[in-house]
């Protein structure tokens, strides 16, 4: 079974190791750049982009992760999102390679956090068959969202208002949500089904 990296520099990257572990994956923390080698993935967890980039820094993490991304699936769940998001505002991409443009904290602070049902057709690509068309359910905690995306990214779920909250370019994945907080395994199970797919040489 797969081996999947987990950022492990500050942030939810508990709760992902726990829900590999349950679908038979091995999750392996990730907190220097020595420990990517032998991965066949990496998820970038939630937390707070500002501290995750300082701290990746501090860690001779931003070349190496770069670099990772290029051939191996990447997903970013919410601050893992802006992480891997090439246009963040006014800052540089921390690790970079989503095409998309996001916008922090996009619905408040953390006393505006919420959960909704999102519909995510791509899902059933994985789903058993009482699953199928079942809503995913989405907790958003200091949420971005996705404002613009570009070439080559597959838009996976928006909310009703049509605001953009999860896409897919390639082997790369991004969600505003946090998936690892539900007791829903789909979006982890699609992630390892992208890791069983073709990637760039």
């Amino acid at each position: 079974m797969a081996t999947i990296g987990v950022l492990a520099l500050q942030g939810g990257f508990r709760e992902h190791e726990e829900m590999l572990t349950r679908l038979g994956a091995t999750p392996r923390k990730v907190r220097r750049a020595e420990e990517l080698e032998g991965l066949d993935a990496l998820i970038i967890p939630g937390g707070e982009s500002t501290t995750i980039r300082r701290l990746a820094s501090a860690h001779g993490l931003i070349e190496p992760i770069r670099a990772f991304a290029q051939h191996h699936p990447v997903w970013g769940t919410c601050a893992g999102l802006i992480a891997l998001a090439n246009d963040i505002g006014e800052e540089p991409p921390i690790f970079g390679g989503l095409n998309v443009r996001v916008q922090r904290n996009a619905f408040g602070r953390q006393v505006d956090s919420f959960e909704t049902e999102l519909a995510v057709p791509a899902l059933d690509a994985v789903a058993e068959e009482e699953e199928r068309g079942r809503p995913f359910p989405a907790v958003f905690i200091r949420a971005p969202v996705i404002e613009q995306v570009g070439e080559g990214v597959d838009v996976l779920a928006t909310l009703d208002d049509g605001r953009i909250v999860a896409v897919q370019q390639g082997h790369l994945l991004g969600t505003a949500f946090h998936p690892e907080l539900t007791d829903d395994t789909r979006f982890h199970r699609y992630f390892l089904q992208l890791v069983q797919s073709p990637t760039p040489a």
